[in-house]
């Protein structure tokens, strides 16, 4: 509840959007809990819940969904992916997995360090859009650290 505390929004609407968020990203049951009386995951989820509890224009992600499970990171892309549309928040994000990947609008593929192409989703569904990233990371080499 932080991030909207410090812009001084009413307890009322601050406790709506963390029962909102917490529900959606699966740790509602755990708002009682210290950091260190969750799990990774669990840690995972609440960290993301404060990032984007607030509506952020901006959201930078450095491997989002690496500790969850398929189902929370469904859950967590589709939160970011509602976020973008819809209240038109950036999100910039690092992943290796093509499944995550496959949620944005834009790809980029570093190679040592330089961008080597470029995807964009245009009116492909997610399915597409991932076989397309795949096929992408194989021309690479078929390393995993492609994207």
């Amino acid at each position: 509840m932080l991030p909207l505390n410090l812009r001084r929004t009413p307890a009322e609407k601050t406790r709506r959007e963390l029962e909102r968020v917490s529900e959606a990203l699966g740790v509602a049951d755990q708002l009682d809990k210290f950091p260190y009386e969750l799990s990774g995951g669990q840690r995972q989820r609440a960290a993301c819940a404060r990032a984007v509890i607030a509506s952020p224009a901006l959201i930078l992600a450095d491997e989002p969904t690496g500790a969850l499970d398929s189902k929370n990171s469904r859950s967590l892309m589709q939160i970011f992916r509602m976020m973008n549309e819809r209240l038109g928040s950036t999100i910039l994000m690092v992943t290796h997995d093509a499944a995550v990947g496959s949620y944005a609008d834009r790809v980029f593929f570093l190679q040592d360090g330089q961008i080597y192409t470029e995807l964009c989703r245009g009116e492909r569904d997610r399915a597409a859009f991932a076989g397309e990233i795949l096929t992408t990371v194989a021309s690479l080499g078929g390393e995993g650290d492609a994207l």
